[in-house]
């Protein structure tokens, strides 16, 4: 068994929320790559950050939540410094250890999403082994986030059938 002693200072407790995760960012010099656009691995970074803050409120302890798998990032326009980016994170299925997230991106303001992805979490206990989260999406979620809950769903049975 693992001593705990050293997670204690980091244990976190946050209100258990569905709603969306908005994080904004702006891109700035360092941000950049060769092309003088966004790095494509920086862009990554804040859209599995914002996956990552999602999950963790859903579940209320972020020391528990741990990524297992980022399903197709797509990068379909590129940032310019100076840009805003949003990212938008929504918990759109869970299983019973597993949450399933839908990140996606815009450019200031403009509504098409730049980049999007899926990610799985999964809980976890103070050894690391999967643990059930009990968290539950209701109806009234689901219907109002079909398109999201429908995405997640699909890249969550798409994992299933390859083993991840």
């Amino acid at each position: 068994m693992r001593d705990d002693s050293a997670r204690l200072p980091l244990e976190t407790h946050v209100a258990k929320r569905l709603e969306p995760t908005i994080n904004t960012r702006l891109v700035k010099y360092e941000d950049l790559n060769h092309h003088r656009t966004l790095f494509a691995g920086r862009g990554a970074e804040w859209l599995i950050e914002a996956c990552f803050i999602s999950a963790a409120r859903c579940v209320g302890r972020p020391e528990d939540v741990v990524c297992v798998q980022i399903h197709g990032m797509t990068f379909k326009k590129a940032a310019n410094r100076g840009d805003l980016v949003e990212v938008v994170a929504q918990l759109g299925h869970v299983g019973q250890k597993s949450l399933t997230v839908v990140g996606k991106a815009t450019i200031n303001g403009d509504p098409r999403s730049v980049v999007t992805c899926t990610c799985v979490f999964v809980t976890v206990d103070a050894d690391g082994k999967g643990k059930p989260h009990g968290v539950t999406l209701p109806a009234p979620y689901v219907d109002a986030y079909r398109e999201v809950c429908d995405q997640a769903r699909a890249a969550y049975e798409s994992g299933k059938k390859t083993g991840a």
